[in-house]
Parts: structure tokens; sequence; C-alpha cells
């Protein structure tokens, strides 16, 4: 729809049905609080709402990005969907203090935005169509202010929570457990007052009025599920080390057919092959995938060099990576297998990204 700031933003198909609920539930107030205008009228002002709700999202969810990007964070895209927005920022934050400022920056923006329109409510026309919207758009922007301040995970005020968790523990694996485990609390309150309240009172409720607790509660909860199991995934990083995990690789020139490659690696007990110039310079790595899907009967006459991925830089990576750093050079040129060297050049073996995936596994 657009790049503010540098920053693409999209809008999913599904907020057509938000857009579209919106319209059919708010023109009925439309309609009691404008008797003048036609029952037609009525419902283009109700879309009109939806459509300046949603640009309050927006301006709530880019107020997160442009301080993600005051603080060097690469920002992937803003997305308008069904339950609100979401901004893909590429890093989490260095500091508590930046990951409570970037998450503070959009309940800040929508409670400017309700405190601007209540102001300009005042010097409005309560019966006409600008008076009308002016005053639903600041009390949805405190609405939506508040509630994103609520301590869980994935709200503004679970990260909030987070930060504050992380600074006084030391560690972001307790806040992220901490602010989950606040996001699932609020899942549960969110599902069970409304029912509560209709239980003690005896009435009927409108299906209308259960339905969004119900959505925003499952939102919620599946937020801060997905919260404690990129925890659980964290907690692991620190054992991926490259020197661990690596394969022992034996060199091989491409026109050696595959049968005679994977009989030398059985010999050497390798689990790897690299291709080899005459020279011994490495150009590229045996797919193991590839050599899994060719049939016995095939191997002897296929050569190892034709199920090889050529040896693009990012695909040689240091042996004694570990960590973050080893899975960031990963996620920027996913590969089934990448080469570890020593600093000063030698091969020391094959890493393959199954290897790395299973100490993941479980999670």
């Amino acid at each position: 729809m657009g790049r503010p700031f540098g920053i693409p933003v999209y809008v999913s198909p599904t907020w057509l049905i938000v857009a579209a609920f919106i319209t059919y539930s708010f023109q009925k107030t439309m309609a009691s609080w404008l008797p003048q205008l036609s029952i037609p009228m009525t419902y283009v002002i109700a879309f009109v709402f939806a459509v300046l709700l949603y640009v309050s999202v927006l301006l709530h969810e880019l107020a997160h990005c442009v301080v993600a990007k005051m603080y060097g964070l690469p920002v992937r895209r803003i997305t308008l969907y069904l339950l609100g927005g979401v901004s893909e920022i590429e890093r989490e934050p260095e500091t508590p203090g930046r990951e409570f400022m970037v998450a503070f920056s959009g309940p800040a923006l929508s409670l400017g935005l309700a405190g601007i329109g209540f102001v300009a409510s005042q010097f409005l026309d309560p019966f006409s169509v600008i008076g009308v919207l002016s005053w639903q758009l600041w009390v949805s922007n405190l609405i939506v202010g508040i509630f994103n301040l609520l301590p869980g995970l994935p709200l503004d005020g679970g990260r909030m929570l987070r930060a504050g968790v992380w600074k006084i523990t030391r560690s972001t694996t307790t806040g992220t457990v901490a602010a989950a485990w606040g996001g699932r609390v609020l899942a549960v309150v969110l599902v069970t007052v409304p029912i509560g309240l209709a239980l003690v009172s005896g009435q009927p409720q409108e299906l209308t009025t259960l339905i969004w607790p119900l959505l925003l509660a499952a939102f919620i909860w599946f937020g801060a599920t997905q919260s404690l199991r990129s925890a659980r995934v964290r907690a692991r990083i620190p054992k991926v080390n490259a020197r661990a995990l690596a394969r022992r690789a034996i060199a091989v020139t491409g026109d050696v057919p595959l049968a005679e490659a994977l009989r030398r690696a059985a010999e050497a007990k390798a689990g790897a092959m690299v291709v080899v110039d005459h020279e011994g310079r490495p150009t590229g790595i045996v797919n193991e995938v590839a050599v899994e899907a060719t049939p016995e009967s095939r191997r002897p006459w296929v050569t190892a060099g034709s199920l090889s991925r050529s040896l693009e830089p990012s695909l040689v990576l240091a042996a004694d990576l570990e960590g973050e750093p080893l899975i960031d050079a990963m996620r920027e040129t996913p590969a089934g297998e990448y080469l570890l060297v020593e600093h000063g050049g030698e091969i020391f073996g094959v890493l393959a990204t199954s290897d790395v995936n299973r100490v993941f596994s479980g999670v």
C-alpha cells in the first residue's frame, strides 16, 4: 500500500472481514447519532470509520518501526490484518531499555491520538458526521492504547514487562517466560469475565459481544505460547557449536562417480563430501538430500560434482563460530550444508543444517 519511512505496508485480505464486521456493527450507532442520514449513508460512514480506525492502527505500528529504526534495527514490513497490525522487526533490541521504548511507542501514539481526538471533539458538533467520527476514533484509540498496555505477550505491555524482568534478572529468557505467562493469564481473563458476567446477569448476550473477546483471547494465547516456544529455542542457541556439530569431510574431484565417492567416505568414516578442483581448492559441497534421492543403481553413472552446490562465499563459515553469530550466518544464506574452514583456510569439515535443527528438536 506504500512505504512510509521506507517501510513496506501490506494489507491482508482478512482486513476485509473485519472491515465488513465493523461496518455492520457500527451502522446502528451511526444511524442513532445521525438520524438525518439515509440507511445506505450510515453504512458508508461506518465503513469510513473502519478505514480510519485501521489508519490509526497503522500509525501505532509505524511508531514501533520508527523507534526500532532509530536504534538500528531492520524492519521488514508492517501488515494490517484481522485483529490489528503487526510490525516485522528482524532483530531483537540489544538492551531492555531499547526493548521498552520500542514497545511503549505504539501505545503512547495511540493514547496521543486519543487525546488529540478528545480535544478536537470538544469543538465539533457531536451530531455531525465529523463530530461522530472524531468521538468514535478517540474512544477507539483510547481502548487500543490501554489494551496494548496490558502486561502479557504478544501485547506491547507484555514486551514492556519482558524488558522490566530482563533488566532485573539480566536474562531475556526469564523476561520472555514471565511475560508469556502473563499473556496466558490475560487470555483466560478475556474469556471468563464476559461469560461470567453473562451468567451472573442472567440476560442473553448477543453473539457479537462474545466474538471479539474470544478472538482476542485466542490471539493472545497463541502468541504467548509462541513466545514460550521461542524462549526455549533461544535457550538452546548457545549449545550450537560449529566444531562440535561438524561432520568429517573427504575431498573428491567433480568427475568421481558418486558410488566411488560414497565408498571413500565410508572408508574414511566421513559424513560429507567436498568437491575440489585438480589443485585441491574446494568448489562445492555434495548435497546430502540429492545423494539420498539417487537410486543405488544410478550411483556408478552419476558424478559427485553433478550433485553438488557451488561454493559461494556465504557458504564458507569459520569453524569457531557458535551461538547466535552462527545462526545469523546460516540465516543469511539458507542451505543444506556449509563448509567450515580454519583461519588459515584449511578445511575443517561440513556443517549440515539438519544437524543444527536436531539441537532444537522437541522444542
